[in-house]
């Protein structure tokens, strides 16, 4: 599937919601955050592991999760990524490893380095979405997992034909509210490496779910 979205896109409107982003969307997310956190820990075990973090934004979940946590965490956008930065010096995270400022479909990372890797609204908000969730796999160690939370798109219903007639509006603030969970079943069929563990809806109303997908043994 083409691009339908492009990198330079993203990054001017995140550079716009930067200042504003956890006022605006901190609260609407906290449901999706704290899953996605409490699966990542789940994985690790009590022992913790190593998490990278795919869109850290403004680094807004980081604080919750587990000091015996080892975080990197990585972003397009250097004006999020600097509030990340800032979070971090201010709280004294000395559990997060490293943030850097990195393209989601071609990480700088090595095969396998993570236990599991969390993305909370990214995989709508990249061009490649198949090519990103790919990378996702390649840094995951067998066994381990990849965590998404993402507003899903209706199947069907007035619901679906809002998402659709918005959704070139909503391309230029960054992200595609009509991607559906078929396209990520797909991708999984196709790449043959992993599997589904959790597709559960979130709240608000059920509008953004969380899914897990598990690295097989190569």
């Amino acid at each position: 599937m083409g691009a339908d979205i492009d990198k330079s896109s993203v990054e001017r409107a995140y550079a716009r919601w930067a200042p504003v982003y956890d006022l605006v969307f901190g609260a609407v997310f906290d449901a999706g955050r704290r899953a996605a956190i409490m699966a990542a820990e789940e994985v690790c075990g009590p022992a913790g592991g190593r998490i990278l973090e795919v869109g850290v934004g403004t680094g807004i979940s980081l604080p919750e999760y587990a000091q015996k946590n080892r975080l990197v965490g990585v972003d397009l956008s250097e004006p999020m990524l600097r509030k990340a930065q800032d979070r971090v010096a201010e709280l004294k995270l000395n559990n997060v490893d490293a943030l850097a400022v990195m393209d989601a479909e071609r990480m700088a990372l090595p095969d396998r380095a993570f236990d599991v890797v969390v993305a909370q609204f990214v995989i709508t908000a990249v061009p490649n979405p198949e090519t990103t969730l790919d990378e996702f796999v390649r840094v995951t160690r067998p066994g381990g997992e990849i965590v998404l939370v993402n507003h899903i798109g209706a199947e069907a219903g007035p619901r679906r034909v809002f998402e659709v007639c918005f959704a070139p509006v909503a391309r230029r603030l960054g992200w595609r509210p009509e991607f559906r969970f078929g396209r990520l079943a797909d991708w999984a069929m196709r790449h043959g490496g992993v599997r589904l563990v959790e597709h559960r809806p979130m709240p608000p109303l059920g509008h953004f779910s969380l899914i897990r997908f598990a690295r097989m043994a190569d």
